[in-house]
C-alpha cells in the first residue's frame, strides 16, 4: 500500500517511522516532510491545506491511505474534501470531517459538546465584544487564576491564564481586538482547575475505539514549568498516576460519552482523539480535545505501540476496530526536545545541525529541520525529538539527555528536568 503522510514535523516522521515497519508498507510519501522524513520516504513540497495538489499527488501515484497530521487541514475539511470528490472518495484518510474538527477548532463548540453529553469539565462562559459587560461580571465571579482561551485556532498560544483581575479583564479586551487575530473574535473564559495534566489518545472509527498510551508533556520553556508555553518540551509514557482505576473512571466518564456523542452528532470520525485532562484528586475533567495526535506525546506514544499501525489505521477506515487488539510496550518511554535558541519568541533559522548519526541509545525525531545538500539545518522553533526507553522514567530519561549532549547546532537549548513532577 502507498501512504501519503501531511505534515512537517516531530509527529509526522514519528508516523512515517512507524508506518515503515508494516509488512503491508509499500512506499511512504510526506509532504511537505523535512530532514528525517527524507532518509526513508519520498518528500513532497506541498502545503498540507492545498488540497488540489494533494489529490493530484494521490492520484499521480496511486495512493491507497492519507494519515493526516496536523488539526489545520482537518479544521479546513480535507475529510470533506475527499468523501466529496468522485475519484478520491474510495481512499483511505484518517481523521474526522469538518463538523468532527470543530471540537478543536472551536473552544466554544467543544465546551457546548462536553456539556450536552455531560462530560466533566471546567466552569465556563463563551462571550463576544458585544457582550464584553457579561464577560466581565464573569470574571468578577470567579477565583483567581482567570483562564481566558480564544475559541479558534491560534497555533497553540490562545490561552492566557492570568492570576490578576484587572489583567484578565484588560487581556480580555485585546482578545476581542485582535489579539490573536479572527481566532479571538469569541472567547471562553473558564474557572481554574488545579490539579495534575496527563493527555489520553484513542484511535476511533466512529463508533468502535483503542485506547493508546497516556502521555504527559511539559509545555512551558522553563524549567519547573515557567516561562512562555511552547507546543510541547518533552513529554513521558506511562504516567504513573494514571494507573488502571483512574483509567476506568476517564473511560466510563469521558471516553465512552465522548464517543457516544460523535455517533449521536452523526460526525465521520475515523481518526484519533486527544483529550487533555487535569486529574483533581483522582477526579478528571477535560481541559480540551485535540483531533489529531499530539506533538511531542505522539514521539513517546506510537513507539510504545508492538501492533502494525497500518493495521490498525485500516481497521478505522473500515470500521472494525472492535476486532483488533493493540499491544503496548511495558517499558517507560520519554522524549526530550531540542530547541532553537530564542523560542518560543524569535529565534534563527539555516543552524547546521551535527552530530545526529552518533546517537545510539536515542530514537532520533526530526521536527523542524530541512536537507540542503549533504547538510540538515535547522527551518523551526523545536528542532529535534529524542526518544528512549528503559524499566522506569529515571533510566529512560538519561538515554534522552545524553544523546541529546550529542547533537549540536548553534542556540541548542532543551529542558533538563522533564518528569519533575511525577
Amino acid at each position: 500500500m502507498n501512504i501519503l503522510v501531511i505534515g512537517a514535523g516531530g509527529r509526522e516522521h514519528t508516523f512515517a517511522w512507524k508506518l515503515s515497519q508494516s509488512k503491508n508498507a509499500d512506499k511512504i510519501f510526506v509532504a511537505p516532510g523535512n530532514a528525517g522524513t527524507a532518509e526513508f520516504c519520498t518528500n513532497i513540497e506541498i502545503s498540507v491545506n492545498d488540497f488540489q495538489k494533494i489529490k493530484d499527488l494521490v492520484l499521480a501515484e496511486n495512493i491507497q491511505m492519507v494519515v493526516v497530521g496536523p488539526e489545520d487541514p482537518l479544521v479546513n475539511g480535507i475529510v470533506d474534501f475527499f468523501s466529496n470528490d468522485s475519484k478520491l472518495k474510495n481512499i483511505a484518510i484518517i481523521g474526522p470531517d469538518a463538523q468532527g474538527a470543530m471540537l478543536e477548532g472551536s473552544k466554544a463548540y467543544s465546551k457546548e459538546f462536553m456539556q450536552k453529553y455531560n462530560i466533566p469539565t471546567a466552569k465556563y462562559g463563551n462571550f463576544s465584544i458585544d457582550t464584553i459587560n457579561e464577560a466581565y461580571a464573569f470574571l468578577d465571579s470567579l477565583q483567581a487564576p482567570y483562564v481566558l482561551k480564544a475559541d479558534g485556532l491560534a497555533a497553540g498560544k490562545g490561552v492566557l491564564i492570568i492570576d490578576d483581575l484587572d489583567e484578565a479583564k484588560q487581556s480580555l479586551k485585546e482578545m476581542f481586538d485582535g489579539k490573536f487575530g479572527n481566532a479571538s473574535a469569541t472567547v471562553v473564559i473558564e474557572e481554574f482547575m488545579k490539579g495534575i495534566e496527563v493527555s489520553y489518545f484513542v484511535l476511533t472509527d466512529g463508533t468502535n475505539y483503542v485506547l493508546l498510551p497516556e502521555a504527559k508533556d511539559y509545555k512551558r520553556i522553563g524549567e519547573g514549568e515557567t516561562g512562555l508555553n511552547t507546543g510541547g518540551m518533552g513529554a513521558i509514557s506511562p504516567v504513573p498516576f494514571a494507573n488502571a482505576e483512574f483509567t476506568k473512571i476517564v473511560t466510563k466518564t469521558i471516553i465512552e460519552p465522548t464517543i457516544n456523542g460523535i455517533k449521536q452528532e452523526g460526525i465521520n470520525y475515523k481518526g484519533f482523539i486527544f483529550i487533555g485532562l487535569m486529574n483533581i484528586d483522582g477526579t478528571p475533567k477535560v481541559v480540551e480535545y485535540n483531533v489529531r495526535m499530539g506533538d511531542p506525546e505522539t514521539e513517546v506514544v506510537l513507539p510504545r505501540i508492538k501492533s502494525d499501525l497500518l493495521d490498525l489505521f485500516t481497521a478505522t477506515y473500515n470500521g472494525s476496530l472492535n476486532k483488533t487488539n493493540i499491544k503496548i510496550d511495558e517499558q517507560t518511554a520519554t522524549t526530550v526536545m531540542l530547541v532553537s535558541g530564542g523560542y518560543p519568541e524569535n529565534y534563527a533559522k539555516g543552524k547546521e545541525i551535527s552530530g545526529v548519526e552518533k546517537v545510539a541509545e536515542s530514537i532520533v525525531f526530526h521536527a523542524g529541520t530541512k536537507q540542503e545538500g549533504n547538510k540538515v539545518l535547522t527551518s523551526g522553533g523545536r528542532v529535534i525529538a529524542l526518544t528512549s526507553f528503559g524499566n522506569n522514567k529515571n533510566e529512560a530519561l538519561k538515554k534522552s539527555f545524553e544523546s541529546a549532549e550529542i547533537i549540536n547546532f548553534e542556540g541548542k537549548y532543551y529542558r533538563r528536568d522533564i518528569g519533575f513532577d511525577l
